[in-house]
């Protein structure tokens, strides 16, 4: 049995599985979109690429300096370019942005993650 996700879980954590408006990660599953960043992977608000923004990315602007060096960004069930204003804002952060369809970012990202990179993620859940 897959324990409930309650919100934020400290720590790396590799992306297990995906889909069904979902993610499971650390023997948890959560319902909804995540930000797996380097002090651990919390629930996002974003439903939608259209609520990829620089406000909603906000904590990981919090954590970016000397953490973070690339974002893959789940934009869905499919890639999407994102605004020029986000991405120049990220990269006066001094973080990468790499968009592309949220299965391709999750696992991406986990593999990112076991080579130690200072790598997050944006993930909005797909059905």
């Amino acid at each position: 049995m897959t324990a409930k996700y309650s919100g934020f879980l400290p720590g790396k954590h590799a992306i297990e599985g995906y889909g069904a408006g979902g993610f499971r990660f650390a023997g948890m599953s959560h319902r909804g979109s995540i930000l797996a960043l380097p002090s651990g992977i919390r629930a996002w608000e974003a439903v939608a690429f259209e609520d990829i923004t620089i406000s909603s990315l906000a904590p990981v602007f919090a954590e970016a300096r000397g953490e973070i060096e690339h974002l893959l960004i789940g934009t869905g069930t499919e890639l999407r370019p994102l605004a020029r204003s986000l991405r120049e804002g990220l990269r006066a952060a001094g973080i990468r942005a790499e968009p592309m369809a949220t299965a391709a970012a999750a696992r991406t990202y986990s593999v990112l993650l076991a080579e130690d990179r200072r790598v997050a993620a944006a993930l909005v859940a797909v059905a």
